[in-house]
């Protein structure tokens, strides 16, 4: 009798019953493109249920959702018989996906998709947010729902778990710093649950939490100009464990900047200016200041900035190419002569630093501190002072 013929293994089966081939399996509908839009699907269908659940819907309310993906949470939200879905995809195919799920369904009136880049995008008036939010757009978007003229009620957020300790961290702490005062000085910041990578299609490579932002309303909500609160907090955190003297009186960018606002602030009021050169005694004067401010500053651990200590040489592989004139000077305890700066100090420059170092030294007495650890009621009194000697940040 004949050898019965039997399937190699890996090979293509046929039958009615055999197994589909795992290569069929895999991205079954299209590859998420996690490096330009952050696509990592939520899947769990227990997590997305209580992410909307701590979103308190109402019937009458108007939902924003950023980002859909496939829809999962589209599904949960349209669920919970709200009166109108918003959703705002970038790319088309996710957006095609969430269509053919709700198509010929009563759900299908409610839904209404933006296609396009959330954080250019006019948005409508909602009620709601809520969202599986891609990385890439976490801070920008936090930004724009807080600095709407008609913020909505409530936004149940996923993010990455080191941005979302960021939102709720607090003075003195490692994480804390310009997202963290505008965050909480604009809203209530609440977190809801930390969510593991696998419950994610595909895992990201770090864990995650949902946060609930509720933002300030009426009067509770600052009558603060937005632009100009975050305009002062972004110099003071340029390096948050710099002194408040080195981060302004010890950065010459950020004085003429400065300078450049109290000039337009003099124009709009009719205020005339001393724009003449000063004397070269007081441009120097001002030149040692800035240089001791700066030359002052202890460095504290963790602030690295941008280097982050990559950049540090060993000392036993530097060579001194000092010609040996200055080696001379220098063993005879001989100071190196200064370079004068080309740009010539004008009045009104130097009136404005005077504005800024009143208001750190007299006024608000925080030129010695550190903004790390700074509270809310001290950046408020720092902006009101700066605006009481006419220098704005908008």
């Amino acid at each position: 009798m004949g050898k019965a013929k039997t399937q190699k293994r890996g090979s293509a089966t046929s039958g009615p019953y055999d197994r589909p081939s795992k290569q069929a399996a895999v991205n079954n509908v299209f590859k998420f493109n996690t490096k330009d839009y952050g696509q990592h699907i939520l899947k769990n269908p227990g997590i997305a249920e209580q992410i909307v659940n701590k979103a308190w819907l109402k019937p009458t309310d108007t939902v924003l959702e950023v980002g859909p993906g496939t829809g999962n949470l589209t599904v949960m939200i349209l669920g919970a018989q709200v009166k109108k879905l918003i959703t705002v995809e970038r790319d088309p195919r996710m957006a095609a996906e969430v269509t053919k799920r709700v198509q010929g369904k009563p759900e299908q009136k409610r839904l209404e998709i933006l296609l396009g880049d959330v954080i250019k995008t006019t948005l409508p008036q909602f009620d709601v947010c809520i969202s599986n939010t891609p990385y890439q757009i976490s801070s920008p978007l936090v930004f724009k729902l807080l600095s709407l003229p008609n913020p909505p009620r409530t936004c149940v957020l996923m993010f990455q778990r080191e941005f979302a300790l960021r939102l709720t961290a607090r003075p003195g702490d490692s994480l804390y710093c310009r997202l963290s005062v505008n965050a909480q000085f604009w809203a209530k910041i609440t977190h809801v649950m930390k969510v593991g990578k696998n419950n994610f299609k595909p895992p990201p490579q770090v864990e995650s939490s949902v946060v609930r932002i509720e933002p300030k309303m009426g009067s509770e909500r600052p009558n603060i100009s937005f632009e100009e609160w975050d305009g002062m907090l972004r110099i003071c955190f340029n390096r948050r464990n710099k002194t408040m003297r080195a981060s302004w009186l010890g950065n010459k960018e950020v004085l003429k900047l400065l300078e450049r606002n109290y000039r337009l602030y003099c124009a709009t009021k009719n205020i005339p200016i001393d724009d003449s050169i000063a004397d070269d005694a007081e441009g120097d004067d001002m030149d040692d200041e800035m240089e001791e401010a700066d030359e002052n500053v202890e460095p504290t651990p963790g602030d690295e900035g941008e280097w982050d200590g990559i950049m540090d040489v060993d000392a036993s592989e530097v060579t001194d190419d000092t010609p040996s004139f200055f080696d001379g000077l220098k063993s005879a305890g001989a100071q190196l002569p200064k370079t004068k700066s080309r740009h010539k100090k004008t009045r009104v420059a130097l009136l404005v630093r005077e504005k800024v170092r009143r208001v750190l030294e007299d006024t608000t007495e925080l030129a010695d501190k550190r903004s790390g650890k700074l509270e809310e009621n001290d950046f408020l009194r720092l902006l009101h002072a700066f605006n009481e000697e006419g220098i704005h940040f908008s």
